[in-house]
């Protein structure tokens, strides 16, 4: 049995911690907040239940097969619910698309948009399948420590179908001409971090998880997952220690590792860092043990901040869904100042989610709880000013969708943006979703998950392999702990 470090609790680490207890090692958990989770954390206020982070469930079955490696099944830890409609879309003139979870009436939907198109999603859906069987079941779990890994006689008897070099927002137009159809299809690589036209076709496999397999929500919200991922930590021996973060991580003789905290030094025989990759580096680590330098960090393209707002209301609203995105502005207009020109949004798109429209425990009765998310760009200046002015324009927006007075009847609120994600996190730049998946960012050309200098030493999270969110995250522990396994294994 060896003795296991890992840094940070969010999904990665709480999945790496979990697998490495499955070999029967000694595994602890450091966290420096005190809460276990990451960006999954939740609070609770005057009867409202937050989710702080990720609030889209896609993916099903990337959940039940970590889960299946332990003997269980999500239903043994929480009820999933599969929304209908999924999402609903808002367009200018308050022109709406609600997106529903049964096939045929998606089917029926297109159609009454673009003539055509009802087969012609058919057929995107089909390839987007493969790309998924293959991406999915396959590619991300894979270390990207070779490009052999790439080679493989699937992916090289599929690699036309898989496009891994095409671009998503032609493969798109290449079947609708419709404008709202193409905003609809293009939206979920926004989870990606990058515009539609940078983001490589094999992640049409976003639109068959988004559209095809549909949109759930665990009941309780998001921390049922990470309660359940400790528990199963915690049934084979995980100790997590909250509100202890790592200050130091140095080499030691016969191949150890020492992580010093406020109050103490602890020696392992591996570890996995699943806190910011750049933090890890550049704060923890010695010059010559680092993998990359300040100016490799500066040239990467980081996926977008975003200004937060948790919102209590002490009325219901109408004509909210579960998932509301408002694509009421200029899309190009608000990407090009996350992406080419970095600046504070001229006219915003933003995003609403209303849990208490499907789950009862997440806000008093009679009463409605809102999480509201704007993207921008990331390193932005951050303060309460420039919050508040932004928090009035999104009011007046969704006031006017909703037809309420919801400013007068708010009894909560709380803002959450750049600072908050470096001060929580230690996010480079207070990004929130990582690095962007652009061409030159995926899979084997993302930063590395070994640590090329310490021995036994491996990364996890949302700046190294798959990428971000919350099943790719799920994935890069899973991936960080196998290998170190295998380390350790040929070690011994």
């Amino acid at each position: 049995m060896k003795t296991i470090g890992i840094i940070g609790s969010g999904i990665s680490g709480l999945s790496a911690a979990a697998v490495m207890s499955l070999e029967g090692h000694k595994v602890m958990v450091f966290e420096k907040n005190e809460q276990l989770g990451g960006r999954m954390r939740q609070f609770e206020s005057q009867g409202f239940v937050f989710d702080m982070g990720p609030s889209w469930y896609w993916m099903p079955d990337v959940f039940e097969r970590f889960f299946a490696r332990f003997g269980h099944k999500t239903s043994d830890f929480y009820e999933l619910v599969k929304l209908d409609p999924g999402f609903q879309v808002i367009y200018d003139n308050e022109e709406i698309i609600k997106v529903p979870a049964n096939w045929d009436e998606l089917l029926d939907l297109f159609e009454q948009y673009e003539t055509g198109s009802a087969n012609k999603l058919k057929k995107f859906m089909e390839e987007a399948a493969y790309k998924y069987e293959v991406g999915v079941n396959n590619l991300i779990y894979q270390p990207g420590l070779s490009w052999s890994e790439l080679i493989t006689p699937t992916t090289i008897k599929g690699a036309l179908r898989l496009q891994l070099f095409s671009s998503f927002s032609k493969h798109v137009r290449s079947y609708f001409k419709n404008e709202k159809l193409i905003s609809l299809m293009e939206f979920p690589v926004l989870f990606l971090g990058a515009m539609p036209q940078n983001t490589p076709a094999l992640y049409s496999l976003m639109n068959y998880a988004g559209l095809k397999q549909g949109t759930f929500y665990p009941m309780g919200g998001f921390k049922k997952l990470v309660d359940a991922m400790v528990q199963i930590g915690k049934d084979r021996g995980v100790e997590y220690f909250t509100s202890e973060p790592i200050n130091a991580i140095r080499s030691q003789q016969n191949s150890k590792i020492e992580l010093s905290t406020n109050t103490r030094k602890i020696i392992v025989d591996g570890m996995i860092a699943s806190a910011d990759y750049n933090h890890v580096e550049k704060k923890l680590l010695i010059e010559e043990h680092r993998n990359y330098s300040d100016k490799y960090w500066e040239s990467k393209i980081f996926a977008p901040s975003c200004l937060i707002f948790y919102i209590g209301i002490n009325r219901k609203l109408n004509r909210l869904e579960h998932h509301n995105l408002f694509f009421d502005a200029d899309f190009p207009l608000h990407a090009k100042e996350i992406y080419t020109d970095p600046k504070w949004p001229s006219k915003p798109l933003f995003y609403v989610c209303c849990p208490s429209k499907t789950d009862p425990s997440v806000a008093p009765e009679g009463m409605e709880n809102l999480f509201i998310l704007m993207p921008i760009a990331a390193g932005l200046e951050d303060n309460g000013s420039i919050r508040q002015e932004f928090f009035s324009i999104l009011m007046k927006r969704l006031e006017k969708f909703t037809g309420a007075n919801i400013v007068d009847n708010i009894v909560f609120t709380k803002s959450y943006c750049v600072k908050d994600f470096v001060a929580d996190y230690n996010s480079y730049k207070g990004n929130a979703y990582g690095l962007a998946n652009t061409l030159m960012q995926t899979a084997n050309l993302k930063p590395s998950i070994k640590n090329k200098k310490i021995k036994n030493f491996f990364y996890a999270g949302q700046l190294t392999v798959p990428g971000p969110g919350v099943p790719p995250s799920i994935v890069s522990g899973q991936v960080a702990a196998q290998e170190l396994i295998k380390n350790l294994k040929a070690g011994s």
